[in-house]
């Protein structure tokens, strides 16, 4: 058993070491991004370190002049010492001022980075990810990942500096002095590693406890309609109450463990502080040295005990910097989607923008991640100037099929590309998705004007497009009864509106992008019979070559279908007219 455990101890040791080396190439990159940044706040910092160790060469010549009545030179160092503290002061509202600026103009700049990052990651792997937590990452970890990458280093050379040179101008003058400062090291050392490693479980605990708050707060809040309905909230609000029974256990026992570094530190300090003053009072009675240079020697023993617990306090810096950029690397290194053909999609596209671009499914099989099984050699196709619908009982893959499409999940076998009029095959990746319009389940509105809303996707549609748009989609008719028309507000998750105008004013937004492939996810499940028709009828009497895919339970939306493939069992197959008919409840 105690093999197990050295065997598993020098394992956690191996796998810290690789992840701390990891974390360091990263850092690494953005380090030397911002060279610069750091490069000033160290100037900054070495400039208040001199003016510090400046101030209290002055005081020492103050006091010695002062215990000898050299009154003519009072006035001269005194006028000296008031410059370097008011220079001093200065200085440090400079370094504040400049550092928070770097600091939020990098900190934006990472997350601007890790932002694209995500959008463009897996979209598969993505979800693995609660989009709270995600959250979390961006925002928090970013920002401890930016702090600690513009101060951890100058800081550190700061520290070492301010010790250095009071350890040198000790050593000149009296080397007894700096051999007590130096008898404190060890101590600070010995603290720090003694409870380094509690504070690192700690402060990964409070991440993960973050995390969950975090998703919980953001799925109550975007589903308070839901817990009013079940009449859960007070649920809820156990739930939320053990939450933060548990957040604040975690929160208190980091500040036990910093409370207790902080008192010996103290503890520490204090003695050595009490032992430098008692040995310069000694000093000062044989006769070895002056008043002032006592004053110096307390003064500069006190920079060296806090630079050496300012250089201690960098330990668990380093920690809560090392678990933050293993989080925000979590989400930075997922695998990015490929967009490499951008320009050969829109050369595709206007050689074949007259005539439209088709859909071919072949042979494809696809399993998710989690092993769920969904299809076995699929195949079908989708033409221009055509509708075609997936049919079939939920959880079957209709959905599936969609992001297949767009290229959200990939294929394990077979092929799904775009076909041109010539014939020209073009391969589906996540380039294409400039060709495709998208409308998915559920409500898709954002807050924002009605205008807003649709020119997400066309920034520069004029506002006869717009409306050109919502009539195609059968929504003009309730958008122009509004007062404000198109700049009529949306509130959050579409509030305001009727969920069949939401639908209507989502496909009214897939429409104005003008994309030849148009892919409806159950996009008219809350409208009524008559307009989801005049709908379908409005698509396909409009001249621009659509190709369009649905999915849908409602069997009258079939008869506006050019084919219609049924999705059951792990395959899809084309229904005749008589299966149709029969779904439609037609009889011949």
């Amino acid at each position: 058993m105690i093999e197990d455990e050295k065997v598993k101890k020098k394992i956690n040791i191996k796998d810290t070491a690789r992840s701390l080396k990891q974390q360091l190439k990263w850092l690494l990159f953005y380090v030397k991004k911002y060279w610069w940044a750091m490069l000033v706040i160290t100037v900054l910092g070495f400039s208040g370190a001199l003016l510090g160790l400046f101030g209290s060469l002055f005081s020492k010549d103050l006091v010695d002049i002062i215990t000898g009545h050299n009154t003519g030179a009072v006035i001269k160092t005194f006028a000296f010492l008031i410059g370097m503290t008011l220079t001093s002061s200065i200085v440090a509202q400079l370094s504040g001022y400049f550092t928070n600026k770097i600091t939020m103009k990098v900190e934006n700049e990472i997350k601007r980075d890790i932002f694209a990052k995500i959008l463009l990651a897996d979209w598969e792997k993505l979800c693995d990810y609660h989009s709270g937590d995600l959250y979390t990452r961006w925002g928090s970890d970013i920002s401890s990942v930016a702090s600690a990458i513009l101060s951890f280093i100058p800081n550190l050379l700061v520290y070492l500096f301010r010790f250095g040179s009071a350890f040198y101008i000790m050593v000149r003058n009296d080397i007894s002095f700096a051999v007590i400062a130096m008898a404190s090291i060890p101590f600070s050392i010995f603290i720090s590693r003694g409870l380094s490693r509690k504070l690192r479980q700690n402060t990964m605990r409070s991440a993960t406890i973050n995390a969950k708050m975090s998703r919980f707060s953001q799925e109550s809040f975007s589903n308070i309609q839901i817990i009013k309905a079940f009449d859960i909230t007070k649920v809820y609000v156990r739930r939320l109450k053990e939450l933060q029974e548990e957040f604040v256990k975690m929160r208190l026992a980091n500040q036990r463990v910093s409370i207790i570094i902080t008192l010996l530190l103290t503890i520490e300090g204090l003695i050595f502080s009490y032992i430098s003053y008692g040995w310069g009072i000694y000093r000062v009675w044989e006769g070895a040295i002056t008043y002032g240079t006592m004053t110096l020697f307390l003064a500069l023993s006190s920079s060296l005990s806090t630079s050496i617990n300012s250089l201690v306090n960098l330990v668990p810096n380093a920690v809560m910097i090392s678990t933050a950029t293993r989080r925000v690397m979590d989400i930075a290194e997922i695998e990015q989607e490929k967009e490499s053909n951008r320009e050969e999609v829109r050369a595709f596209y206007e050689q074949n923008e007259n005539a439209g671009i088709g859909i071919i499914v072949r042979g494809i099989e696809f399993e998710y991640r989690n092993g769920n099984d969904v299809f076995s050699g699929v195949s079908f196709e989708a033409q221009p100037h055509e509708i075609i619908a997936l049919v079939g009982p939920s959880g079957e893959g209709k959905t599936t099929m969609l992001r297949l499409v767009l290229s959200l999940v990939h294929a394990r076998k077979g092929d799904i590309y775009m076909i041109g009029a010539d014939g020209e095959r073009f391969d589906l990746d996540a380039s294409a998705r400039s060709l495709m319009s998208y409308v998915p389940q559920g409500n898709t509105m954002l807050t924002g004007t009605i205008a807003e809303n649709l020119r997400f996707v066309k920034e520069d549609a004029t506002d006869e497009e717009i409306v050109a748009a919502l009539k195609m989609a059968c929504a003009w008719e309730f958008v122009e009864k509004r007062p404000d028309g198109i700049n009529s507000e949306i509130r959050e998750k579409g509030m305001g509106f009727s969920e069949g105008q939401s639908q209507r004013l989502a496909i009214a937004r897939a429409l104005l992008r003008k994309a030849p492939i148009l892919l409806l996810d159950e996009a008219t499940s809350a409208l009524d019979p008559e307009t989801e028709n005049r709908l379908f009828e409005n698509i396909l009497a409009d001249d621009y070559p659509r190709t369009c895919i649905l999915t849908t339970h409602r069997p009258s939306v079939l008869k506006n279908c050019k084919h219609v493939y049924r999705v059951k069992e792990h395959k899809v197959t084309e229904m005749n007219d008589s299966e149709i008919d029969e779904l439609m409840g037609v009889r011949r």
